[in-house]
């Protein structure tokens, strides 16, 4: 008996021995199992504040597209790290971000999952019974010149009366995105806990001046519940192009000269600028002119949208180069992506500008999503000369 004994408890000695007290994330299998094991051996509100800690780090610590990256992201942030220092670390990342969380307050984010477990719980605080997302924008700040030097963004769920919705306690991630003339400028995220929330504050001196189109930036909010994440967008909002950021002029040192190796000089003409060659090399020539395309650029948008609404969505992303449009798994998204068009009757296709390098063309359409909902878009294409064929490089939904 006493051997027995013993034995159960060497066994229980041998098996806690092998609990990971720090984050192994060699793979995304020992990443799970390590923070398994740091998780049993807390108290229940330690191991809510804990998954509170890593979600924030996942979430706001990392830069990276799809939960899949942000998972391998968080790994590298924390392997190695013990339960102390993540939530140290998550505490850093709250408060550089602006984010009402901290590790020794009570939970109030609801049932963080990292591992992408979304399914309602019996009592759910991320569990949210919305209709639709509001925006609200206004002008904020002064430059000394009366004009704004950023936009207030601020989001509400509402019912489908347009009424918003109340609730607490909970840990909705918000993200916001920037685009102008359809490509992405930045991404911003934090999290809504009530429908009180402050929302965004999109400083006009973090958007590039070479960038904005027209003075003017569209952008899109969008707050995931569990069930569901809703989406809104405002299109043409004004910026002041004088609060917008430019790049320094870098420092040049006028006093240096710069002398060319084996320079040749004309005997005949000392007054003209020498020509350099190295010795054995060949006198170079002038690169070739790129392939000029000769079909129309609006043959390009009108097989787009005929791809889109036939659903060859991977014919539709052949036919464009758009980094704002991410990867084709991003670009056929069935709730967020053109996976989620199901028919799409085009009105009108016309060639605004043509040269060799860039083309603009408008098109007008009625596109009808998945759950019935049709919307009249005007829409401006740019494509960009890939080759000799057309691409759609940018995307901008005019009102």
């Amino acid at each position: 008996m006493k051997k027995f004994s013993f034995l159960l408890v060497f066994s229980l000695l041998l098996f806690t021995a092998c609990k990971k007290d720090h984050v192994d994330a060699t793979n995304t299998k020992t990443l799970q199992s390590s923070i398994n094991d740091m998780t049993s051996s807390l108290s229940t509100i330690k191991q809510i504040k804990f998954n509170e800690a890593l979600y924030i780090l996942k979430t706001f610590g990392v830069e990276a597209d799809g939960d899949v990256n942000e998972l391998k992201a968080l790994g590298k942030l924390i392997d190695g790290k013990k339960v102390p220092e993540i939530l140290t670390l998550a505490d850093e990342i709250a408060q550089k971000n602006g984010i009402e969380w901290a590790s020794t307050s009570p939970p109030s984010l609801g049932e963080m999952n990292i591992f992408g477990d979304d399914k309602a719980k019996e009592s759910d605080p991320n569990d949210v019974k919305a209709g639709a997302l509001s925006l609200v924008t206004r002008p904020m700040g002064d430059d000394g010149a009366g004009a704004p030097t950023s936009i207030q963004i601020v989001p509400r769920l509402v019912d489908a009366a347009g009424n918003p919705v109340s609730f607490t306690g909970a840990g909705l991630e918000a993200t916001l995105e920037v685009f102008s003339n359809g490509v992405r400028l930045s991404t911003a995220k934090n999290l809504m806990q009530d429908n009180n929330f402050k929302g965004f504050n999109l400083k006009f001196s973090s958007i590039p001046a070479a960038k904005v189109v027209d003075n003017k930036i569209d952008i899109t909010v969008s707050v995931k519940t569990t069930a569901k994440t809703f989406k809104m967008s405002k299109i043409g909002l004004d910026v002041n192009a004088a609060a917008l950021k430019v790049p320094a002029v870098p420092k040049t040192d006028t006093t240096a000269v710069t002398q060319q190796p084996s320079a040749v000089v004309d005997p005949n003409n000392p007054s003209t600028t020498p020509t350099t060659t190295e010795p054995g090399t060949a006198t170079p020539t002038a690169p070739a002119a790129p392939k000029q395309p000769t079909a129309d650029p609006k043959n390009t948008v009108s097989k787009f949208l005929n791809s889109v609404s036939s659903q060859n969505l991977k014919a539709a992303y052949d036919a464009s180069n758009n980094p704002s449009w991410g990867s084709y798994e991003s670009f056929s998204n069935p709730t967020s992506g053109f996976g989620s068009v199901k028919n799409v009757s085009v009105k009108n296709i016309t060639t605004s500008a043509t040269n060799p390098n860039g083309a603009s063309v408008n098109a007008t359409y009625d596109v009808t999503d998945k759950n019935g909902k049709t919307t009249s878009l005007k829409v401006t294409f740019g494509l960009k000369n890939v080759n000799g064929d057309w691409k759609i490089s940018s995307y901008k939904i005019n009102p």
